[in-house]
């Protein structure tokens, strides 16, 4: 049995697979909308499914990795300076985030549905929203673990 706060090693490979997981999903979100501006329909379809498949994902190892009683919480103290500003940039990706999820799965049921009219006015904002949560939860990774790891 493992006690609390000892967590099992494999665990503390997840934050790393989970800003990799959001870096290529950034990457497939910006591949894909250029594919649709440049009419490239299929290669767009692709691209888009690649995204819904890196943050499906994402969200399967951030929970495995945030509901397991033996991680312990890691909180941001210092630099104190950078505090607010990375507490204000994570409180929109949290709640931005929540939103992510039905909003993409919405965009998706009416693309497969054809009715590209909806499709298109959703994906204009969901779009940004999606493309903002990939790249700042990348961007807490990099603040929490390696440019200012909290002890």
């Amino acid at each position: 049995m493992v006690e609390p706060g000892q967590a099992p090693e494999w665990l503390y490979v997840l934050p790393k697979l989970n800003a990799g997981l959001n870096t290529v999903s950034a990457a497939c979100l910006t591949t894909g909308y250029v594919f649709i501006r440049r009419r490239q329909r299929a290669k767009h379809r692709v691209a888009m499914l690649a995204a819904l498949g890196c943050s499906a994902l994402f969200l399967i190892s951030y929970l495995t990795y945030h509901l397991n009683p033996t991680v312990a919480m890691v909180k941001f103290v210092d630099p104190a300076w950078l505090r607010p500003y990375y507490l204000g940039m994570l409180a929109t990706h949290v709640v931005l985030a929540v939103s992510v999820v039905p909003m993409a799965l919405c965009v998706l049921y009416l693309a497969l549905r054809g009715r590209y009219r909806a499709h298109r006015r959703l994906a204009r904002v969901a779009l940004p929203i999606w493309l903002y949560v990939s790249v700042t939860g990348v961007l807490v990774y990099l603040v929490l673990y390696v440019v200012y790891p909290q002890t």
